[in-house]
């Protein structure tokens, strides 16, 4: 096939150029600013429309431990079927995502990037009452969620005995491992918010895809993992004390270096970088401009 010397196809019309641009994957710099732009949205957010949204976050994530628990107390123990079982984990995350309520981990990198755009400490001030807001009111869902679903006659006896285990094997985490494996988990998450812009039609797909992968590694989540742990504390088998120092602590930091300083601060690095050389061209264009001037 014969093509021009710049590497174009010949004989394209205008209208077939315009499709060839429409199809084309939006550059980093446009996903940077629609997830820009979502993050200072929701930074307006006031506290009482932030609380609400997150608690309900909180109380749909328990879809996650339920469907584990189902899943896992319905099939076979044989070692390959927790490979099937894993697909419960999915659950919440698409529920609230698709729902559009307020996640934390969502929030790692989708509210800072505002802030690193422009770092003053009014955006500071903002995201820090963001995040407190939303992970006060997630942790109050599951919470709320996990001691419902144990003292409530709501499941038999073989599925709320595969609720405990799936809290043991989180548990089965030294507090490294806790915050390693939050890391791996808030830059999955981080991955996936910045995935969806750019193939909204395939969202689902993309959910289902990055959250079956944590669940798969066993990597821990401060949102999903507190309603599993915090089964165990309402069944009397573990401390609040544990709950908090040797689950929640690590894994919250790991989720917010994973999302937030590692992902999120890449990400803006790579958009800054590619503005430069732009922005040096306009800045040149410019001078030449106002020389030209009489």
């Amino acid at each position: 096939m014969a093509t021009h010397e710049d590497g174009k196809t010949p004989n394209l019309s205008q209208e077939e150029q315009q499709d060839v641009d429409k199809n084309q994957p939006p550059r980093a710099a446009v996903l940077h600013e629609i997830i820009r732009t979502q993050g200072d949205q929701e930074l307006e957010r006031n506290v009482a429309a932030l609380w609400w949204s997150a608690l309900a976050a909180g109380l749909t994530m328990g879809l996650s431990l339920m469907g584990m628990g189902l899943l896992n107390s319905r099939l076979p123990d044989a070692e390959g079927f927790k490979v099937i079982a894993s697909f419960g984990y999915c659950a919440g995350f698409l529920a609230v995502i698709l729902a559009r309520q307020q996640l934390f981990t969502e929030n790692t990198l989708t509210a800072v990037l505002p802030v690193m755009s422009k770092p003053t400490l009014g955006n500071v001030g903002r995201l820090l009452r963001l995040w407190t807001v939303v992970l006060v009111g997630n942790l109050c869902g599951t919470l709320l969620v996990a001691y419902v679903m144990l003292h409530l006659p709501i499941f038999d006896t073989k599925t709320d005995l595969a609720f405990l285990d799936i809290g043991r094997k989180v548990m089965e985490n030294e507090p490294g491992q806790m915050f390693a494996k939050g890391i791996v988990s808030g830059w999955m998450i981080a991955t996936m918010v910045w995935m969806i812009p750019s193939m909204e039609s395939a969202k689902m797909f993309i959910i289902i895809l990055i959250t079956y992968l944590m669940a798969l590694g066993d990597f821990t989540h401060i949102v999903v993992g507190s309603a599993e742990v915090s089964y165990l504390v309402f069944a009397g088998e573990l401390p609040w004390k544990d709950f908090w120092l040797i689950f929640a602590g690590p894994t919250l930091a790991g989720n917010i270096i994973g999302g937030s300083f590692i992902f999120a601060l890449i990400s803006h690095a790579q958009i800054r970088s590619e503005s430069r050389p732009a922005d040096k061209t306009s800045d040149a264009c410019e001078a030449v401009a106002t020389d030209k001037k009489p």
